[in-house]
């Protein structure tokens, strides 16, 4: 689990635990609960329990600091009122119930934290064995203070801090043959956004054996994949495009190998240009894949569409969609250009107007 704690002072060893840490000089202490009250006090329509529930203290032991904040119910009512009503309360009620993993907390942490952000599940599963590098700056919302710190842990303090009450489980050892059946054991949807090929595969067969769906954003063009094992458990991994080779054939793979298989996946004829460019370079010229932050945002917001619409038990069929945003912008529509057409058109007489249309007539 993350390493906060929430303390109900209303319980007794919650209440002592808490106490020692408010008079502990070294930890500093936050508490911003009345003016939490008066916000929650004034949203439409006004609440009425969560008002009267007791307000919870926080330890984050990274931070040194504990922090006071509104029972769980008063909690989630205000911190989530600017989602209505693109999102109902009661979809948000319905959101709470799903059980969502991630895979591979690079590009994952943006989604987690989108996730979390919007209040899409009541709990969430990160696996990743690696720790924070300099280099995974460019694209993962952290700090040089972070470096070292392994990347599910990461996540789960970053989202301990918008969301104390959200239960997360970290896997730092990844996944793994010893741990898939854990990682995935009651999951609503897994989210796959690891580098290895043999973990793709194996996540995927797990998932499939339980007829649990699973979604994928690659960080070029915008490329979303949907996998709906549970309408079609006998679907072929990833659209057929993921060989379905065994872990060890793949482990047994070159390095060009392997880039040759993730490059087919992507499929060469409809990767970007400079993707396509750069992947000749691997291992050459450049250390690994191309990723850029923004490209990693984009694929945490198509996610948490996705859930949106999984969530809501709306049509979400298997398949891969583009959301190139560079395509798009490069297409884009002048609304100026538009007018002027239309106020052209309207100056010009109607044939309906003429005298050989009056004669027709």
């Amino acid at each position: 689990m993350a390493e906060h704690r929430v303390f109900d002072v209303s319980v007794r060893g919650d209440e002592e635990d808490a106490r020692q840490l408010l008079n502990d000089p070294t930890i500093a202490v936050l508490d911003t609960v009345d003016q939490q009250r008066r916000s929650l006090a004034e949203l439409l329509p006004r609440p009425v329990t969560e008002l009267e529930e007791q307000a919870r203290w926080v330890h984050y032991p990274w931070r040194r600091t504990v922090a006071r904040v509104l029972g769980p119910d008063g909690f989630h009512r205000l911190r989530l009122d600017r989602n209505r009503d693109k999102i109902t309360l009661d979809e948000q009620r319905t959101f709470r119930g799903l059980k969502i993993g991630v895979v591979g907390l690079s590009v994952g942490h943006a989604i987690a934290h989108t996730l979390a952000l919007e209040g899409l599940c009541g709990e969430l599963r990160l696996a990743d064995f690696d720790e924070l590098d300099l280099s995974n700056l460019n694209r993962v919302p952290a700090s040089v203070f972070d470096l070292g710190v392994n990347k599910s842990v990461l996540a789960a303090r970053r989202i301990a801090e918008i969301d104390p009450y959200l239960p997360v489980v970290v896997f730092t050892d990844g996944i793994t043959e010893a741990s898939i059946d854990e990682f995935v054991d009651g999951l609503d949807l897994v989210i796959e956004e690891c580098d290895s090929l043999e973990v793709k595969l194996l996540v995927r067969e797990h998932a499939r054996r339980r007829r649990i769906p699973v979604v994928m954003e690659t960080s070029d063009g915008g490329v979303l994949d949907v996998e709906r094992f549970d309408l079609d458990p006998d679907r072929p991994l990833l659209h057929g495009l993921l060989p379905d080779l065994g872990p060890a054939r793949f482990s047994a793979m070159t390095a060009e190998e392997k880039t040759a298989v993730a490059a087919s996946i992507l499929d060469p004829a409809k990767i970007t240009a400079r993707m396509a460019a750069s992947v000749p370079q691997i291992g050459s010229t450049l250390s690994t894949w191309p990723q850029l932050g923004g490209d990693v945002a984009l694929g945490g917001a198509a996610v948490a569409a996705a859930v949106r619409t999984f969530g809501r038990g709306e049509s979400l069929p298997s398949g891969r969609r583009r959301i190139d945003l560079d395509a798009l912008l490069r297409a884009g529509e002048d609304p100026l250009a538009r007018q002027r057409d239309s106020a052209a058109r309207a100056a010009v007489p109607s044939q309906s107007a003429s005298g050989d249309d009056a004669d027709t007539a």
